[in-house]
């Protein structure tokens, strides 16, 4: 899929992935939806769902690093400064030939535009926090996190999923 097409796609899933309220129990729920789901995949993934300014769900799985803690950090630090997925801002920027440095002045030391970090949409607030996964190719961090999130809303993730490469 090229990038207009995946950012469109990106779109609707932030478009569709709303929920009607938010509290700590779905956040309990989408990090152990997502935890589940690496276990079951072998996948050596740390977990981050979080409001802004509060950590609701954390988890670091066997075989992490302490880099895929910062890289959990700076993708949603990407979220919460621009209110979409890290992944969208990315593929925004790579379109565009530039990078958060160039264009918005910011560090990449704190912030990354690569998949993996995803808005949690409130209907009615907008953007209230994220979740985020790291530890496997961007894309299919993006992916995991749609997925869950799907299993949590009762969406159909076949119908969010971006096909084949």
């Amino acid at each position: 899929m090229d990038i207009p097409h995946l950012l469109q796609a990106i779109a609707h899933q932030e478009r569709t992935l709303v929920f009607p309220q938010f509290h700590s129990e779905q956040a309990w729920q989408i990090g152990s939806q997502l935890r589940e789901m690496a276990l079951a995949r072998g996948a050596a993934v740390v977990i981050d769902v979080r409001t802004f300014g509060r950590k609701l769900f954390y988890v670091a799985l066997d075989g992490t690093t302490p880099d895929n803690a910062r890289w959990v950090e700076r993708k949603s630090r990407t979220v919460e400064h621009f209110r979409r997925s890290s992944w969208a801002l990315g593929l925004t920027l790579q379109q565009a030939n530039t990078t958060l440095a160039e264009k918005f002045s910011l560090d990449p030391a704190e912030f990354a535009t690569h998949g993996g970090a995803f808005p949690v949409r409130v209907s009615g607030a907008g953007v209230i926090g994220s979740v985020a996964v790291s530890g496997l190719a961007q894309r299919d961090d993006h992916l995991m996190v749609v997925e869950a999130l799907c299993a949590v809303l009762g969406e159909n993730f076949g119908n969010l999923s971006l096909g084949h490469d």
